[in-house]
């Protein structure tokens, strides 16, 4: 006779997932059976007051039982509920969230705009220093990340981390306004990369705390949207500023640009304290039987619980759990391949503007690769969590990637090499955020090793960046092709057939 569990809607849609797709990996990542219980006396059930944790032996964990407030409710009536629940959910995490995002995003990457702004100029930076500015950043980035992820999932608080790591990097990001020499930019920078690393693999572990496994993709995607939209802002922003306020009250247009979109950061960052919840468990702001809910789902969807108490949470012991997965080494590897190839975002009004347009058009022809990103990034992972399947949806967006680099770097001519550009940003991150999501599927529980995993991977895949920057000097431009093909310099004489 068949379980509850695979009768279930989650059976065979989530049993199977574990990563490259090996019977022993897939048995791993399924879930343990849930009993819903009708007349087992021993059933344990989850308080329907105060929702108190409960062991996780692999024997307690079959024989858990719904709280009674969601035990009671007809299927219908679940199902009705639960939808409410999660469009409640989506409207207070989600828009908070992209907005914090695409201000983390901006403020980490302003520095490519900053560029065609003066700053380079201005700083009288040579050779290969604003590369290095660049870079440096992602020094403190990849230091700060583990630790920062375990520090969340100990306090449980992430209503309250996450704001707080956004008012002070905020205030670095407007400090850059202030700098004087390449030595100043370098600890600015660096600084800046140190406190923005809580935020991303922070926001990953926050929203596996509230949703299920088939509903992580497409909000991972939604997340990531704010990046995306960052790279459109930032031309935008960028443009604006330099047409209108550069040499205003003696500060160059780039100086503008950190300390406006400094301060933007700092005021988003108050107003996310007061509408940013913590996890299911302690938030406040829905019903008793909202929040059971919530929790159960969870619980029913792994058949584990997650997060229940700070004394539940260690450091170490879940970087041991995560290490020790080879599932997380897999993805890791994954992960790391996918950031090392979207590196050119780096640099991306750079490389525009060796089309050969001034330096606002340039920074306007950067928005529209990053709206086609936007949009090929919500179908792919709306159609991901719908089917349920992971590597095609990962892997298919990658051929359009490949075809882009190599036009991009085959050809100097105007048309063709935009196009490879509009296709760059949507082939690498449309399987990207799929990724993202498959580390939260594959690796679900305990939450110190999910939080564990996710930022060693964001901070391991980052690592790329660190030396990408140096991939596109000024001298090897057009085409960049020295690092991706063996051509010929754009620059050579031309030979007559």
């Amino acid at each position: 006779m068949a379980t509850p569990y695979q009768t279930s809607p989650f059976y065979g849609r989530y049993g199977k997932e574990a990563l490259f797709g090996s019977k022993k990996n897939r048995d791993s990542a399924s879930a343990p059976e849930v009993y819903h219980g009708d007349d087992k006396a021993d059933v344990e059930h989850v308080s329907d007051t105060s929702l108190e944790p409960t062991t996780t032996t692999p024997s307690a964990r079959r024989r858990r039982e719904a709280p009674p407030l969601v035990r009671d409710l007809h299927p219908e009536e679940r199902a009705r509920l639960e939808a409410v629940l999660v469009k409640k959910i989506d409207f207070r995490l989600l828009p908070m969230l992209i907005i914090m995002y695409l201000m983390n995003y901006l403020d980490r990457n302003n520095i490519a705009a900053a560029r065609l702004a003066g700053l380079e100029d201005e700083l009288k930076l040579t050779g290969t220093q604003y590369l290095t500015a660049v870079s440096i950043l992602f020094v403190g980035y990849i230091l700060m990340q583990v630790p920062s992820n375990l520090f969340l999932n100990k306090i449980g608080k992430p209503a309250i981390y996450l704001p707080t790591v956004m008012v002070v990097w905020g205030v670095i990001s407007a400090a850059t306004a202030a700098a004087q020499s390449y030595g100043g930019l370098i600890a600015i920078r660096f600084f800046l990369g140190f406190v923005e690393a809580a935020y991303f693999p922070g926001c990953l572990f926050f929203l596996s705390s509230w949703y299920t496994r088939k509903e992580l993709g497409f909000r991972t995607a939604v997340l990531y949207s704010g990046s995306l939209m960052s790279g459109a802002f930032s031309g935008l922003i960028t443009a604006g500023i330099t047409s209108g306020m550069d040499g205003k009250r003696g500060l160059r247009a780039w100086r503008w640009l950190f300390i406006i979109e400094g301060a933007i950061t700092i005021v988003i960052a108050f107003i996310a304290l007061f509408i940013l919840p913590n996890f299911p468990r302690t938030t406040t702001w829905l019903t008793e039987e909202e929040r059971q809910l919530a929790v159960w789902r969870l619980d029913e969807d792994i058949g584990e619980d997650d997060w229940t108490g700070a004394q539940n949470q260690t450091f170490f012991h879940g970087m041991k759990l995560a290490f020790a997965d080879i599932k997380m080494w897999n993805l890791m590897l994954l992960v790391f391949c996918f950031v090392a190839s979207g590196t050119v975002t780096n640099l991306f009004p750079t490389i525009v503007k060796t089309l050969g347009y001034n330096n606002i058009n340039s920074l306007l022809l950067t928005v529209p690769p990053y709206v086609l990103g936007v949009i090929t990034t919500f179908l792919n992972s709306w159609h991901a969590d719908k089917t349920g399947e992971r590597y095609f949806h990962v892997t298919i967006p990658l051929y359009f990637a490949v075809a882009a680099f190599i036009i991009a770097a085959a050809t100097i001519k105007t048309a063709p090499r935009y196009l490879a550009m509009m296709l760059m940003i949507p082939g690498v991150y449309t399987g990207y955020v799929v990724a993202l999501a498959w580390i939260s599927n594959t690796l679900p529980r305990p939450p110190a090793k999910r939080a564990a995993a996710l930022a060693a991977i964001n901070a391991v895949s980052n690592a790329s960046s660190i030396y990408a920057s140096y991939m596109y000097p000024e001298s090897a431009g057009p085409r960049y092709g020295i690092f991706l093909l063996p051509l010929p310099s754009s620059h050579s004489p031309k030979t007559s057939s």
